[in-house]
């Protein structure tokens, strides 16, 4: 091979190597910096909206049991939708096509996510879901899990493994109830392990935050409850 022929191989292959590292520094930059800030102006829109909602709901509420009061159990008002039970359907705040049952806001990590009602690899790629029970209602007697990820970026429950006893969240449902819980107790476990999901809470309001550990060998559990 002659000279001129080596250096302009050289020259491509120096051009391929740059586009590429220049490729993958777009990516990282992308991952690490406009995607998370991306994503965080839209839950702020999506949990700006769901106190919106819930305060036309919380509205509406009131209108009709004043309704109620006036005209009699018999009077249909003109707002919502009334299910087959007789109930009119509130309004629902969705984030990225699936339905916010409400959201958390971790102070000491500094998390505020929506909670959405679906478990499944796309939500939890946007958000924090609720995985028990079935038909979970927030702020309610009982204990309801929340799974999130641990991407180790600081992002969802990422930071849990930093939470202690006595540390508080807050979780606001779509009754326009925002309640503070404590921290009680922090392990971990398989991630098999179900039996804490059912427990008997003695008819407190109580949480559940799972998420994995660093090395993905195991779950950080943490239960926290509201105290009266």
């Amino acid at each position: 091979m002659s000279t001129s022929k080596y250096s302009n191989v050289l020259t491509i292959i120096l051009i391929v190597l740059v586009i590429t590292v220049l490729i993958g520094i777009g990516i990282l930059v992308w991952n690490k910096v406009i995607k998370p800030r991306i994503d965080k102006g839209q839950k702020i829109e999506a949990i700006a909206e769901f106190d919106k909602d819930t305060e036309e709901n919380e509205k509406k509420q009131q209108e009709e049991e004043i309704e109620f009061e006036v005209k009699g159990p018999d009077s249909t008002g003109e707002d919502g939708i009334e299910d087959q039970t007789g109930t009119k359907v509130r309004k629902k705040t969705y984030y990225k096509g699936y339905v916010m049952l409400g959201y958390i806001t971790i102070p000491k990590t500094k998390v505020k996510e929506p909670i959405l009602d679906t478990v499944t690899p796309e939500t939890l790629n946007i958000a924090v879901a609720t995985l028990y029970p079935s038909n979970p209602q927030l702020n309610e007697p009982g204990n309801v899990v929340i799974i999130g990820h641990n991407y180790r970026n600081g992002t969802f429950f990422s930071n849990n493994k930093k939470l202690v006893v006595g540390d508080k969240l807050q979780i606001k449902d779509n009754s326009g109830r925002e309640l503070t819980y404590t921290i009680y107790e922090k392990f971990e476990t398989s991630e098999n392990d179900t039996s804490f999901y059912n427990r008997d809470t003695n008819g407190a309001v109580e949480v559940t935050l799972s998420t994995c550990t660093d090395d993905v060998k195991a779950r950080i559990i943490i239960l926290a409850r509201v105290e009266e």
